[in-house]
Formats: C-alpha cells, structure tokens, sequence
C-alpha cells in the first residue's frame, strides 16, 4: 500500500552567516566555506522524520548535515559557534553579524535537536511494536487459495499495472519539484547577495552625494577664489612697475596653478561617483531580474505542487477502487467456497442413496 499524502522537504529556519569547516589536517585552523554570508536553513523531511541543516553556495551545497540527537551546538564567542558532524567527518562554524543571531539559530539548533531525539524514540518504539507482533503472529503453513476465474485475473492484473504506473508518475514529479526546489535555493541564494551588494551600493551612493555637494561648495569658492587672483594678476600687469614686486606676482601666479590642479582633481572624482551611480543603476537592473526569476520558479513550483495534489488523488482513488475489486474478489471466493461445500453434499448424499 502506497501512502495518500507524502509531504516534501520544508524549510524551517533560515539564517545568513559566514560558513567556515575546521582544517583536516590541523583540526584547529578554520578554512572559510564561503567568500560571503551565506543562507543556512533548517529543512524537516516529513516522510522519513528527519531534521537536516543545509547551505547552498552557488551551484555546490556548503553543509548538507543530518541533525542527530548527540549533536551540540557551542558558543565559542559572542558571534561565532560550532558544532561537530560525525558522518562527514568535520566541524562546521558559523560566523554571525550579531549577538542576537548567533543567539536564535542556537535555540533553533536546540529544538530541533530535541525534536530529532523525540523522533527517534517514536521509531525505536514502532520497531518495538513491529517486532512483538511478528513474534505473536500466527504462521500459516497452507498457500492461500489461488483464484483461477478469467474476470477477477485480470482485475488483479490491472490493479497492480495501475499501481506501477502511479508509483513511477509519483517518482517523476517529486523529482522534478527537489529540482526546482535546489533552483529556489539558488535563486534566493543569489538574491541575498544581490540584496547586500545593493544596500553596500545604496550606502555608498549617499555619502558620495553628500561628498559632492560639499565638493561643489569648494569649487564654486576656489573658482571664486581663482577669479580674483587672475583679476589682480591682470591689474598687476595693467600696472606695471607701480604694484607689488615680481617675487609677489610669481606667489600669486603659483597659487593660481594649484587652484587650478585642485580643480582638475575634484572634477575626476566627480567623474568617478557618476560612473559608481550607473553601476548602482546596472545592479537593481540585476536585482529586478533576480525578482522576476524567483516569481517564476514560484509560480513553477505551484504549478508542481498542484500536479503533485492532482497525482495524489488519483492514486487515493485508484487505491480504493483496487480496495474494492479485492472485496468483490473475496465475496467471489466466499461464495465459491459455499457452492463448492453444498456440492460436496450432494454428493455425499448421492453416493449414500447409490450405496442402498
């Protein structure tokens, strides 16, 4: 029997944080698993009751670790903890921005724990349970009777065809929705980073408006001041020997120059904040594309999800209709066993009237 509702993995917790793993061959060095801060999310697999912790960088999954209950979680700092992973043979640590986020995802860490340790002990106890009942129950030393009728055969036939089908229908689309599910991750991967790139962006913007309105104000002044130098250069020549001594004319033609370098100078970096303010524009053009992907891997992934639903239902009804062809098979038999009894009756009854 197949299960009417199979439910796929579900992210639980998400968090972003600098991924590190401890060196193999020191086990005391950090080695960092990601240039950035990465999404590291709890993800619960309804099916098997699992809790896993997992991180995608790019297109490689960074962590990909099952939570066991003897698994802890370690504050060695206010914003860096740590925790062991005995199948994959490492440490991972995380790198926080903040107290209060290294502080969350340890709570988190924490009931999930506990939940995979409850889930642990549910399965032990269901073992438990299988194992007495298959010691209890009763062997049959007898095959069950084979029902040779051409109509309720090919019934029988068709029920298991149908759930063949229905189980590798099943098998195709949970395929196709991990796989959207992993470009989910990446997309939302790559639009955090687009995010924090932005904000960085947006940041700089700002102080370098503020840095060019300010720059402005020097100029206008040192241009200000540049005209009434070369005004009183021009008076000076216009006058001749009758105003101040070369030596004060040479100070005054030298200052002119460095006014003018300055200004040179200031115009280069104004030049430079604009072409910073088109790579801003060039990075919400990503950033809007990156929204528009992720909507349309939402949109896929509902569409999944309703083929999915769609798939389960027709497997409830196939199910229960197979149910009751096995039913009707069974009423079949019972009622052969009744004919095939009154027969043996009649003829015990015939031989015992031949007999007299």
């Amino acid at each position: 029997m197949f299960p009417h509702h199979r439910e796929r993995e579900q992210p639980i917790f998400s968090a972003r944080a600098h991924v590190f793993q401890i060196d193999p061959a020191t086990k005391r060095n950090w080695i960092p698993a990601s240039k950035h801060a990465v999404t590291v999310s709890f993800f619960y697999d309804a099916n098997r009751n699992v809790y896993r912790i997992i991180s995608v960088g790019g297109t490689k999954a960074i962590i990909n670790c099952t939570v066991t209950p003897s698994m802890t979680f370690t504050k060695t700092s206010q914003k860096f903890g740590q925790w062991a992973d005995s199948r994959a043979n490492t440490v991972y640590g995380l790198g926080f921005a903040t107290e209060q986020q290294l502080h969350q995802f340890s709570e988190k860490f924490k009931e999930v724990k506990d939940a995979a340790r409850l889930a642990r002990e549910k399965s032990q106890d269901k073992e438990l349970v299988n194992t007495a009942l298959s010691i209890a129950a009763p062997q049959f030393s007898q095959s069950p009777p084979v029902m040779c009728v051409n109509g309720p055969e090919d019934k029988l036939f068709r029920s298991q065809s149908a759930d063949i089908t229905l189980s590798s229908e099943k098998e195709r689309i949970k395929k196709m929705l991990s796989e959207g599910s992993i470009c989910e991750m990446n997309l939302e991967a790559e639009l955090f980073t687009l995010q924090d790139s932005n904000s960085k962006l947006v940041a700089a913007l700002h102080e370098a408006n503020a840095n060019v309105e300010q720059w402005k104000k020097q100029l206008a002044a040192y241009q200000e001041e540049t005209e009434r130098l070369r005004e009183q250069v021009a008076e000076l020549e216009t006058h001749g020997g009758h105003g101040p001594s070369d030596l004060l004319k040479d100070e005054l033609t030298q200052s002119l120059e460095e006014l003018e370098a300055l200004l040179k100078a200031k115009d280069e970096e104004i030049h430079i904040l604009q072409s910073k303010k088109a790579e801003y524009h060039e990075m919400e053009h990503d950033r809007d594309e990156a929204m528009h992907r992720l909507r349309e891997m939402e949109m896929r992934n509902s569409d999944l999800e309703r083929r999915i639903q769609n798939t389960e239902q027709n497997l409830s009804n196939s199910l229960e209709e197979r149910d009751r062809m096995d039913n009707e098979i069974q009423r079949a038999i019972e009622i052969l066993d009744i004919k095939i009894f009154d027969l043996n009756d009649l003829r015990q009854s015939l031989v015992k009237l031949i007999d007299k």
